[in-house]
């Protein structure tokens, strides 16, 4: 074997293994191009998830919080309703006059003298407007007098030192009562839930 043919067999040798190189070279490189597309396909569908996610959940936010703001101002409406109707109540029983006052008047004086004793020096205090028919009624019970005026819709405060007891028995404290114990119901019916 000649020294050409030598030659000529390592450069064909170092062709092939410089051919497989250059092939290995492109396979890996096709390999390593293929899991990078991978890899950002991957990360663009993670983050089109998170920014997906991320709308989704202030848009549940925006949605809720609308909902809140609603609700608040529905609250807000229904109590500026309940105080109109409650003004118009006082007003209301405020102008009862005649008859209709001094029987309202006398039934809550009733209910007050069931709570002292017969012998009791009582103190009567009332609307200022109320106080000639007031004076007249308490003609009817012995050992009472109006002792002075009460800023109210009408009715009577009663008092006794000696027994030491006081009761409000105003339109005013009927009224508030009421309203207290028929609220729900006032509601229902006004704003039919």
């Amino acid at each position: 074997m000649s020294l050409e043919t030598v030659v000529e067999d390592v450069r064909d040798e170092a062709r092939a293994r410089a051919e497989e190189i250059r092939e290995a070279g492109e396979s890996r490189a096709e390999e390593i191009i293929s899991e990078a597309e991978a890899d950002a396909e991957e990360i663009v569908e993670q983050r089109e998830q998170e920014v997906q996610t991320q709308i989704d959940e202030e848009r549940e936010q925006a949605l809720s919080s609308a909902k809140l703001t609603a609700k608040q101002k529905r609250l807000e409406a229904r109590r500026d309703v309940l105080e109109r109707v409650r003004e118009q109540l006082e007003e209301r029983v405020a102008e009862i006059d005649g008859e209709r006052r001094e029987e309202l008047t006398r039934s809550l004086l009733d209910a007050a003298a069931e709570e002292f004793d017969d012998d009791a020096d009582v103190e009567v205090y009332g609307r200022e407007s109320d106080e000639a028919m007031l004076t007249d009624l308490l003609s009817e019970y012995e050992g009472w007098s109006f002792a002075g005026t009460e800023d109210c819709l009408g009715g009577v405060v009663v008092e006794s030192e000696s027994s030491r007891v006081s009761v409000d028995n105003t339109f005013d404290s009927v009224i508030a009562e009421v309203w207290d114990e028929e609220l729900k119901r006032i509601s229902e019916r006004l704003f039919e839930e």
